[in-house]
């Protein structure tokens, strides 16, 4: 055999031998989805109609033809049927146990009139064991024109049971005879700073307590037991899976319920988790040992608040409320202590995420945080401001100058419209909510719910910020319409800039190849139907780390 004969023959084997080995070797996928509609959030490929699983991450993405080269014998090819997918939805504010207990409780938040109040309250009773405590509630006064509950209107069948139902907003809660026996109040208790009860002309306790005043009752509310504290966690879980959600941030309490979970490997949902400010050493010490967790649950924020809320009239604003002149809010905590812990915490190299509604409010913290970066120099720190709800129009750029994330809520918008004008009036109303001024101004809105506060519905909230038309129909062109933003900014709010706001960004937000497969498959083109409609569309199925944790099928059977 000539040496030129040889050589051909040898190339050939080497190509066979690479491409066998290329073959071999080449990662081929678990599930592959075809024929879907797909929006990824990753600006550089917006768009995609296939991608591929492999464990928990996804392995490619883009054309039928281009993905189905990762097909091997063993994969599993789901035909999408042309339905829209996007991103897991991130809801980056919630109380995520409390929803859960909430979700067996009295509900009140659609309770129009006093007497269906009452009924509802009435009725519960008749379900529970004499001793139990009723809690829960989200009922909203505003609904029947602002007249406050009192422990009149329940004391009559609630003899046997004490009663601490909260507002919707957790700034406010209504108490019956029952439970302020029990914790000890009456005509005597002190006022408490941060907080207020409110007393009828004779100096009485009318059951009406204001945020730090509702911790005189809260402390003395019996524990959950470690079972119904997991149940609670589960039913959690699996309803934000309903509705699309795939992680959360959530805001304090019940970690060791969390830890337990993700130790069984009962998770579905992804936390980050917030503990309370003022612990910030022992969230250090916690980092140092333990580390910041892994992909189920992450630790690294702290939580704090600057003042309550719109609805309770607790939101601290410069000027005066317009349906009550001589109330402008309150800080529920001092500037001294709030300085001292954002100083600290960052100095620790932790996350600091403070609610503050009110535009003195925000205006304060803007300041702090400018003050402290300053203080303590330059770090991808990303200050977050919960709510951000009514920013003084000079404050709007600020955030985007000073890199605060605004972590907002906007199914907020639909509900507050309602009423919000006659507590700040016309001119703070035009910077309630201002989405579209912050993202112009360059800032990265971050959208949640606040649940228990609101209903963790990404598809609620997208149709809120896109349209704002209020939940009674009474603005069908939106709320503050110039404040309107594009269905594609507020899934980018829910999705992308949401890893953004807890360093996650390079694992999650936007489907590509190498990040968690965390997404949700909806029965309508958000981007083709009316916006009027989004709302009404369907989760269908929701997949986190490549595994299915909720199908709409399933749940009708």
């Amino acid at each position: 055999m000539s040496n030129q004969l040889s050589s051909k023959l040898f190339m050939v084997l080497i190509f066979f031998s690479f491409n066998f080995y290329g073959q071999k070797n080449k990662q081929m996928a678990d599930i592959i989805f075809t024929n879907a509609t797909i929006w990824t959030g990753n600006e550089n490929q917006p768009y995609a109609e296939s991608f591929a699983i492999k464990g928990e991450s996804v392995l490619a993405i883009g054309s039928n033809s281009d993905v189905l080269k990762f097909k091997g014998e063993n994969t599993e090819i789901r035909d999408a049927n042309g339905k829209f997918i996007t991103p897991g939805f991130i809801d980056s504010h919630v109380h995520l146990l409390t929803g859960g207990f909430n979700l067996s409780s009295v509900q009140l938040r659609d309770a129009k009139t006093p007497d269906e109040f009452k009924k509802r309250i009435k009725d519960y009773t008749k379900t529970v064991e004499p001793g139990v405590w009723i809690l829960g509630g989200d009922w909203d006064h505003e609904l029947w024109g602002g007249e406050l509950p009192t422990k009149e209107w329940i004391d009559d069948f609630t003899k046997e049971n004490p009663v601490f139902i909260t507002r919707l907003d957790g700034h406010m809660s209504l108490a019956n005879s029952l439970a302020m026996k029990l914790s000890g109040i009456n005509n005597t208790t002190k006022d408490v700073e941060g907080g207020s009860i409110i007393r009828n002309s004779e100096k009485e306790p009318t059951g009406i307590f204001k945020d730090n005043a509702m911790s005189l009752i809260f402390k003395h509310i019996p524990d959950p037991s470690a079972k119904q504290t997991d149940k609670a966690l589960q039913d959690a879980m699996y309803y934000v899976a309903s509705n699309g959600v795939t992680s959360v941030h959530h805001m304090v309490g019940y970690y060791k319920a969390i830890q337990r979970a993700n130790k069984n490997k009962k998770m579905i949902t992804r936390v980050y988790y917030a503990m309370p400010i003022e612990s910030w050493k022992d969230l250090q010490i916690k980092i140092k040992k333990e580390g910041k967790g892994d992909h189920w649950l992450k630790i690294g924020g702290l939580k704090g608040f600057v003042d309550g809320s719109l609805g309770s009239h607790t939101a601290a604003f410069h000027q005066p409320y317009t349906d009550k002149p001589s109330d402008n809010g309150f800080f529920v905590n001092s500037e001294k202590d709030l300085y001292k812990w954002i100083s600290k915490a960052d100095k620790a190299g932790l996350q600091v995420m403070i609610h503050a509604i009110g535009d003195r409010a925000i205006d304060y913290l803007l300041d702090t945080y400018d003050q402290v970066e300053k203080e303590n120099g330059d770090r991808d720190r990303r200050f977050r401001i919960e709510h951000a709800q009514h920013i003084s129009q000079n404050s709007i750029k600020r955030f985007a100058e000073l890199d605060v994330i605004p972590a907002m809520q906007p199914y907020h918008v639909i509900d507050d419209g309602k009423w919000a004008e006659k507590l700040i009036g016309s001119e703070r109303m035009k910077t309630t909510y201002a989405f579209r001024s912050l993202i112009d101004s360059g800032a990265k809105p971050v959208f949640g719910s606040d649940w228990f506060v609101a209903p963790p519905i990404p598809l609620y909230g997208i149709y809120a910020a896109v349209t704002r038309r209020t939940l009674d129909d009474k603005n069908p062109k939106g709320w503050v319409p110039e404040q309107k933003i594009t269905v594609e900014e507020a899934l980018i709010a829910y999705t992308k800039n949401a890893a953004y706001a807890s360093f996650d960004e390079n694992i999650k937000g936007t489907l590509e190849p190498g990040k968690l497969a965390d997404f949700v498959i909806i029965n309508k083109d958000l981007f083709k139907i009316n916006p009027a409609k989004i709302r009404d569309a369907k989760i269908l199925q929701t997949w986190v780390g490549g595994k299915k944790v909720f199908d709409i099928n399933e749940e009708k059977k």
